[in-house]
């Protein structure tokens, strides 16, 4: 276990638990110092909520975006925030059950949703989420350019994707299909299109991003990405 306060719940004590397998680690050629931090992205988990460390990633992020300091579970409750227009591609454990106590929360799953091609209007949402979602999608660029479209001018996209940290990115078009979920998964929506690296942050400015922002709740193992279309938040009343 670790101790520090979880960004979800608040609770203080986290388990850590193996959940890569060696197919893919073969098929990412990750090392051994890689396999253990990309362990720990996604096995250890709060004991409280169950958010994982990319969980409280995200859950930072989207703090840092509403300028409060307060755990996810109290900004639901906060008057201030209950407003806001949240759209949530795919979910994430404990950050989205969470999130979904808010009046104006919508989850749209990838596939039956298609990040690439939203039916959602312009600025439809002060707040897109997703996590480790991006690279399942064939056009990660054309993801974000609609993440941005859909959200309000001074609103914000946060999300996390698995990010070997001493590489770059590197498409898997023409690879072997590779799979994430669990051990065995096939289905296609499982796909590993992108291996994102250190250079992840230019595929939203690619998108058309006026600013991205890094906020980390372990390096390297775990890291969420803001994006912005202007340069600022207005902050709920």
């Amino acid at each position: 276990m670790i101790a520090c306060n979880c960004a979800v719940c608040g609770k203080t004590e986290f388990r850590d638990q193996k959940v890569l397998w060696p197919e893919l680690i073969s098929e990412w050629e990750l090392a051994s110092h890689e396999v253990e931090y990309i362990d720990r992205q996604q096995g250890t988990c709060c004991i409280g909520c169950g958010a994982q460390l990319r969980a409280n990633a995200l859950a930072k992020a989207i703090g840092r975006v509403l300028q409060t300091n307060q755990t996810l579970r109290e900004i639901v409750v906060d008057r201030r925030y209950q407003e806001l227009r949240i759209l949530d591609l795919n979910g994430c454990l404990a950050v989205s059950e969470t999130l979904a106590a808010l009046p104006g929360y919508v989850r749209a799953d990838y596939p039956s949703v298609d990040m690439m091609a939203m039916h959602y209007p312009d600025s439809t949402f002060d707040l897109v989420v997703h996590s480790d979602t991006l690279e399942h999608i064939p056009d990660p660029v054309r993801a974000l350019r609609e993440c941005l479209r859909v959200v309000s001018e001074a609103g914000a996209v946060c999300y996390t994707i698995p990010i070997i940290v001493e590489r770059l990115s590197r498409s898997r078009a023409g690879m072997p299909k590779s799979f994430h979920g669990k051990v065995g998964s096939d289905a296609e929506d499982f796909i590993v299109h992108t291996e994102f690296g250190s250079d992840f942050w230019t595929y939203p400015l690619k998108a058309g991003a006026h600013s991205v922002e890094i906020c980390t709740a372990e390096f390297p193992a775990a890291q969420a990405i803001t994006l912005r279309r202007s340069g600022a938040w207005n902050n709920p009343e």
